[in-house]
């Protein structure tokens, strides 16, 4: 059964924490070698080909949530889950085009429908814990538009910081919501494997040319987008689920 939030100062505590945190870390810059991706083949007269159709997965995963929308019964974070399954089909176009020709300008297109993929995630947390709120209509806009001016923020700046905490915000908070909010347990699991398959991702990611060294197939970035696809499914399956 659903409850009331039991703690509620715990969200915006946590929040204020992970702003915090991130505040003292100072300027994160991007690795000055970030474009040089280990996986230079050419399939189909594609440059870097694998890296680019492995993102063939999320514009599956966004459409399929998306169709599944249209016929489900309305619900409280409907907005929510609508942006969250639009951002996946835009991260597809958007890590292709980056992936064509790697640049700052480019990734500027990849991580924007990334950022508005998790302000999208915690709107639906958010909504889905505490329905039919006042301020729940003016969450999803205010989440996006803090999620867009991160990526900008880098762009002009160099500085990773708030488009990484977009990010952790989403792995830290949708938790917390939906323990305080005493969501059903099977979208509890959901949501766990899925922020487990996106911390691998990034691990992952991190690993790009070991990767790829160690099994010859596929590069760790390729696996990055193949891990993230898979947590997209498993949030898009959760929410088939519970809205037939």
């Amino acid at each position: 059964m659903r409850r009331t939030l039991q703690h509620p100062i715990l969200f915006p505590l946590a929040a204020v924490l992970l702003i915090l945190a991130l505040g003292a870390a100072g300027p994160i810059p991007q690795p000055p070698d970030y474009h040089g991706f280990a996986d230079q083949r050419t399939l189909f007269g594609i440059e870097r080909a694998v890296d680019v159709l492995s993102n063939l997965g999320f514009l599956l995963v966004g459409a399929w949530g998306l169709l599944r929308l249209r016929r489900a019964r309305p619900e409280a974070a409907r907005s929510a889950w609508a942006a969250f399954f639009a951002a996946l089909v835009l991260t597809a176009f958007g890590s292709a085009f980056y992936h064509l020709a790697p640049d700052d300008f480019r990734l500027v297109w990849d991580r924007i429908p990334i950022a508005l993929a998790c302000a999208a995630l915690l709107a639906v947390a958010a909504v889905e814990a505490a329905p039919g709120r006042k301020w729940s209509s003016a969450l999803l806009p205010l989440l996006s538009a803090a999620g867009v001016l991160s990526v900008l923020w880098w762009f002009q700046s160099g500085d990773l910081r708030y488009y990484l905490l977009i990010q952790a915000a989403s792995l830290v908070l949708v938790p917390l919501l939906q323990w305080q909010a005493g969501a059903e347990a099977a979208t509890r699991r959901a949501f766990g494997a899925a922020i487990g398959l996106y911390i691998l991702a990034k691990l992952c990611e991190l690993n790009d040319a070991a990767i790829l060294e160690a099994i010859g197939v596929l590069s760790g970035h390729t696996l990055k987008h193949l891990l993230a696809t898979a947590a997209a499914f498993l949030l898009a399956s959760d929410f088939a689920r519970r809205t037939p």
